[in-house]
């Protein structure tokens, strides 16, 4: 379990790493705090601040999860389940926020199936005909789940009259 414990925790802070990254990568590239906040209004678009505070509690709470199952916390999925909702939350008004959930049309260039050399990433969820952002939470849904079994407690069974050590 502690092998699973450790590819979670790792699945989990890459997760968080990239859903931070337009904030944080300015700030390795050497500039301002000033220009990580306006990159990171640029990315959240029109929604104001209820979507960057969405995005960054989503992001807090992930690295919250993250340092609970490190820690073996059994509670690190309830964290991990509460950055999930304010993940949805912010995907999913973003996607309403760009036409309400059409698919992305397909690219000019040849994809697999036609003999090209690779489908675009956008041409996974068309190809599949299901929108991304719902494969992407059906994935933090497995993800979730995941978490919540290796961090349950296992109780030993006593047969009675055995001592409780």
């Amino acid at each position: 379990m502690k092998i699973l414990r450790v590819v979670l925790l790792l699945a989990v802070l890459a997760y968080a790493g990239w859903l931070a990254w337009p904030f944080v990568s300015p700030l390795l590239e050497g500039a301002d705090p000033g220009a990580a906040i306006t990159r990171m209004g640029a990315e959240v678009g029109a929604g104001g601040t209820l979507t960057a505070g969405l995005w960054i509690g989503a992001v807090l709470l992930y690295l919250i999860a993250a340092g609970m199952l490190g820690a073996g916390n059994p509670r690190a999925a309830v964290a991990y389940f509460l950055g999930f909702l304010a993940d949805a939350a912010l995907r999913l008004a973003i996607d309403r926020g760009r036409g309400g959930g059409e698919m992305t049309t397909r690219s000019a260039g040849p994809s697999m199936s036609e003999g090209g050399p690779a489908a675009a990433p956008g041409d996974l969820g068309a190809s599949l005909g299901v929108d991304p952002v719902w494969l992407v939470l059906g994935g933090l849904i497995v993800l979730g789940l995941l978490i919540f079994a290796a961090t349950r407690r296992r109780r030993r069974a006593r047969t009675p009259g055995q001592l409780a050590i």
